[in-house]
């Protein structure tokens, strides 16, 4: 579930609010998003996989976490998905890229060989 929007990472970009598929998020004032119905939240991990500057945390649990995390508490967390999908600056995927069929040795599925 979505935990939290780091207003000193994000850069109103929007893209959270865009790609959220239940419209969690409503647009602040100064243009960071507002969690705004963190209930309706899927866990989809949809908006901190977008997140160009890793400023959402989406646990992956399906209920609210019972203390709300600040951005100290998070360490490495803070966009800890996107970089496990290896999406991002300098990335490569870590474990998600187990997902799909094997690559042979020219980059294709070895299912097309």
């Amino acid at each position: 579930m979505i935990e939290l929007v780091s207003a000193q990472r994000c850069i109103a970009c929007d893209k959270c609010v865009k790609v959220c598929p239940t419209n969690v998020f409503d647009l602040g004032a100064d243009g960071i998003p507002v969690i705004a119905r963190q209930d309706d939240c899927q866990t989809c991990f949809q908006c901190e996989a977008n997140c160009p500057v890793d400023a959402l945390f989406v646990a992956p649990t399906t209920a609210p976490l019972p203390v709300p995390p600040t951005v100290d508490d998070l360490g490495g967390l803070l966009g800890g998905y996107r970089a496990q999908i290896g999406w991002g600056r300098g990335r490569t995927p870590g474990a998600a890229r187990a997902v799909g069929p094997p690559l042979g040795p020219t980059g294709r599925s070895s299912l097309l060989a």
